[in-house]
């Protein structure tokens, strides 16, 4: 009998860790090469894992709910020519896996790994992205050994295999001393790269992580520090609410679970953690402008009931959204150097001839913007088509991590709540975002005299690296003067 274990994968790109939404199968359950064994959220979509060879499952190691870092072992399974053996033998060695004082049929594995690597760097494929067989992860298997010993004394196992770096700064029993004595600090290359954007020297960042492993939260804490000195003495209070969470359940530990209901507290992770850790990269990186325009859209939405009442265009779902996706482009092509990015290690502006569209799109799992693919080269069906097919995915939680990278430009439809406008902060990475306000029936001067017409209000907020006040200000009128004269939509097409 052979114990071979599945490690969490790295599901997109650079992604440090995942959690376990859902397990499909049970210890003792029959596996397959290729069969899906759980669900995952990553910190940009939900992702099933298949299972790379066949066995008996021997145990769960993480429970529903947990977030785990990639690398670690989530799963082990039975393989050999004996199947029923190897199922009878599960219930005990699952038994001993979930309680911590039982140490005895522990150990059993441990010898293992020795006669485990062959066969394993023979059979395993790649099934997913940054997923393989690779000397690195064998030489990893004597380290944990040391983690089941640390179970078998009553540690968590989750706890005690952590990156490698950490393992190395944790040997001696003092996170101090190997942090103080390292060439570098000591991060992951998410928080690498949170660091350079912010312009953070980890050097200077006092790491909180177990390990002494520097965190995001410690470069964000780290940039608020260096801005409040050069900030109005409004705005110096603004960090202070950052610090309040990590603080309070040390000092008031007996509110948190008071019986009386006045508090509910919400773990953030997953696409929400991501979402706010980028809004704050972004704020703090970007300089945003925002403009704003309110305008007549009768005629737009005269267009828009032909639209649907088109022979042509039955099955699509058309909607002001479409037309005024529509009219964006148009005003891209006439106005190019808004589609452009910021190049901060090169200090160059990059015009990008291409526009990925991003849609913001409230989802059960928080706010997530995917977006279409070369939309200006879509028709006004391809982009129906498009843009339907992305909200009914994001909807649905299956938005795959390629479909929110490398976006140009978004839009958020804010007044399908009500709201008039807003000052939307940029995408990472992008170069505007207009925000799309609610559509009213309002008192509007038209041919001389006061009439009841649709009216919206439109509002850009663009990087003024990239995008200065001429240039935001006639991208802006072109939207408008496109929605307010529909067939504009052809004459400037």
């Amino acid at each position: 009998m052979t114990i071979r274990e599945f490690k969490m994968p790295d599901v997109g790109e650079g992604l440090t860790e995942a959690e376990i939404l859902k397990w499909f199968v049970q210890p003792g359950d029959t596996v397959t090469d290729g069969q899906v064994v759980c669900e995952v959220e990553t910190a940009k979509a939900a992702v099933e894992l298949p299972i790379p060879f066949d066995g008996v499952v021997h145990a769960l190691l993480f429970e529903e709910g947990t977030t785990v870092d990639v690398g670690q072992v989530i799963i082990s399974v039975q393989t050999g020519p004996s199947g029923e053996a190897a199922a009878a033998e599960v219930p005990a060695t699952v038994t001993a896996t979930a309680t911590a004082p039982a140490p005895a049929p522990a150990p059993a594995p441990a010898p293992a790994p020795a006669q485990v690597e062959e066969p394993a760097v023979a059979a395993r494929q790649p099934v997913l992205v940054g997923y393989g067989v690779s000397q690195a992860s064998t030489k990893r298997r004597p380290r944990k050994a040391a983690g089941d010993v640390a179970t078998q004394n009553g540690t968590a196992a989750p706890a005690v295999v952590p990156a490698q770096p950490v393992a190395a700064a944790t040997q001696n029993g003092t996170a101090a001393p190997a942090a103080a004595g390292a060439a570098r600090a000591l991060a992951k290359p998410p928080v690498r790269k949170l660091a350079k954007d912010l312009g953070i020297d980890l050097a200077t960042v006092v790491p909180t992580g177990d390990g002494g492993v520097v965190t995001r939260e410690d470069v964000h804490a780290a940039a608020a520090a260096a801005i409040v000195p050069q900030v109005a003495a409004p705005v110096v209070a603004a960090p202070a609410p950052v610090q309040a969470p990590a603080e309070v359940p040390a000092e008031v530990p007996a509110e948190v679970p008071a019986a009386t209901g006045r508090e509910t507290r919400i773990p953030v992770k997953g696409v929400r953690k991501v979402t706010a850790q980028a809004m704050v990269g972004s704020a703090f990186t970007a300089p945003h402008v925002t403009e704003f325009i309110t305008f007549d859209v009768t005629r737009t939405m005269k267009l828009v009931q032909e639209l649907k009442e088109d022979p042509d265009l039955a099955g699509l779902r058309i909607n002001p959204l479409l037309l005024i996706a529509k009219a964006v482009l148009v005003a891209i092509r006439r106005n190019p150097d808004v589609n452009a990015s910021w190049d901060e290690a090169a200090q160059e502006i990059v015009l990008k001839h291409y526009v990925n569209l991003g849609i913001a799109a409230a989802t059960p799992r928080g706010l997530i913007v995917p977006n279409i693919k070369d939309a200006h080269a879509k028709t006004l069906r391809e982009l129906s088509e498009s843009l339907s097919g992305l909200v009914a995915t994001a909807r649905d939680g299956k938005t795959s991590p390629a479909d929110m990278q490398n976006g140009t430009l978004t839009l958020t439809n804010v007044g399908v709540f009500g709201v008039d406008t807003g000052t939307p902060i940029l995408n990472p990475g992008e170069s505007a975002i207009l925000a799309v306000g609610a559509i009213k029936l309002q008192p509007w001067v038209h041919k001389g005299k006061v009439k009841p017409r649709q009216v919206t209000t439109l509002a850009l907020s663009f990087d003024h690296r990239l995008i200065d006040g001429e240039l935001g200000s006639r991208f802006l009128a072109d939207i408008a003067a496109v929605l307010e004269h529909p067939r504009r939509l052809v004459t400037w097409a």
